[in-house]
This record gives C-alpha cells, sequence and structure tokens, in this order.
C-alpha cells in the first residue's frame, strides 16, 4: 500500500505505529521498509467503494454484486475487503429480492460486526478467513441470533461451519477471490434450506485475476480459473 514491496510476517507481535494515522498497536505484518498501515487506514478507500455499491445497486443477484466491486481498480487482490463484499453483496441481494425487508441499517451492523473479526493477513495466522464471520455476521442478523439463543446460533453456526469447510479446501496458497465466490456459494444454499431465503445462482464465475496473485495462483486447481 505504501512501497508496493512484499510484506513481511513476524511470528509474535510486535508494537507498531500506523503510518497515516500514527495509532499505535500490536500487530504481525509489515513490509521489509517498516511501514505499516492499520486496518482502519487500509481499508478507509475501498469501503467507500463497497459501501456506495451496496446501497444503491438493484441487483438481487449477490455474486452480480460482488463481481462488479471486484473490477474496482481500488480493490486489492487479496485482503479482509473480501469480507465486507461478501457480506454486503449477500444482504443486498436479499434487500433488492424482497424475500426478506432488509435496511441499509442492518447491512452497516454486518459491516460493523465482521469489522471485529476479519483482520487483514490474520487467516494465516489464526486459521480464520474474515469472510467466514462476515457471512456469519449476515446470519446473524438475520435470526437475530446472539449468546443464548437457540435455533438461530444453531443456524448461524452451521452455516460459519460450512463456510469454513469450502475455504479449507480452496487452501494453497490461499486465494480471497476463491473464497469469496466459494462462500457465497455454500450461503445462498444456507439462506434458502436453513429459512427459506432464495437467491438466483449464478454458473460458476470465471477469474480473471490470475495473474495478479502475489503467491501465485492455483490455476487448474481453483474451480474459478481461466
Amino acid at each position: 500500500m505504501v512501497c508496493n514491496k512484499p510484506l513481511k510476517y513476524h511470528e509474535n507481535s510486535i508494537e507498531l505505529k500506523c503510518l497515516y494515522c500514527g495509532n499505535i498497536e500490536y500487530g504481525h505484518i509489515l513490509c521489509p521498509e517498516g511501514h505499516y498501515v492499520c486496518e482502519e487506514c487500509h481499508n478507509q478507500e475501498i469501503m467507500k467503494i463497497i459501501e456506495s455499491v451496496v446501497f444503491t445497486t438493484m441487483a438481487d443477484n449477490p455474486f452480480e454484486i460482488a463481481e462488479f466491486i471486484m473490477t474496482s481498480p481500488a480493490l486489492p487482490m487479496l485482503g479482509c475487503h473480501h469480507a465486507y463484499i461478501a457480506g454486503g453483496a449477500i444482504m443486498a441481494a436479499i434487500k433488492n429480492r424482497g424475500s426478506k425487508k432488509i435496511t441499509n441499517e442492518e447491512i452497516k451492523e454486518v459491516f460493523r460486526r465482521t469489522k471485529r473479526q476479519a483482520h487483514g493477513g490474520y487467516c494465516g495466522l489464526t486459521g480464520v478467513c474474515g469472510i467466514v464471520p462476515a457471512v456469519g455476521a449476515c446470519f446473524s442478523v438475520l435470526t437475530g441470533s446472539k449468546c443464548g439463543t437457540d435455533r438461530e446460533q444453531r443456524i448461524t453456526m452451521e452455516a460459519v461451519t460450512k463456510v469454513t469447510q469450502a475455504i479449507k479446501e480452496l487452501t494453497g496458497p490461499s486465494c480471497c477471490k476463491a473464497y469469496m465466490r466459494a462462500s457465497l456459494e455454500i450461503a445462498i444454499d444456507c439462506l434458502k434450506d436453513s429459512l427459506g431465503i432464495e437467491l438466483p445462482k449464478s454458473s460458476k464465475p470465471v477469474c480473471s485475476h490470475s495473474s495478479e496473485h502475489p503467491h501465485y495462483c492455483r490455476q487448474n486447481r481453483c474451480p474459478y480459473f481461466h
């Protein structure tokens, strides 16, 4: 984001200062030149684009919404921005489909919950891709799930478990775009099976970002490879 050099990962967290806002926090990821950008600053530009599309689109197909956002040159190849795209695309599609009343405030709530657990680079440090809690946030908002609920929390956790499994099958190396596409497929199935919410399912998307992958694309091992 600052000098375009490969990021360096530390095994143990160190105290870092954001180059832009000056916020000091513990983190693991910075570039060889010592540049560090906090998650808030890192997401600012693309989040404006994501929110603009999600709040104004009339599309009721989550794949159509997500693939459109991914055409933005401001979107990095990898990063937890894809978590917000996934959550926003699901909720916007439901809102536009009219199968359940959804407000922009509820979509913002999905983003707020996602922000609590989706942090760039931590899929490798904790084993949890940020798209997983984004999908979970959608289901929790839709069902009213919270600690102490019964069926609502089970539905949410079941969706999250299936998304995690689908993402696991696509690792080596990781690809946020493949993860997001697979997660949307799973989420659409879970919405129908658990909540009776039906969304259109596109034919399998064909990726056009293979050459941009910094850790090398899985190519023929990826179901979306072109």
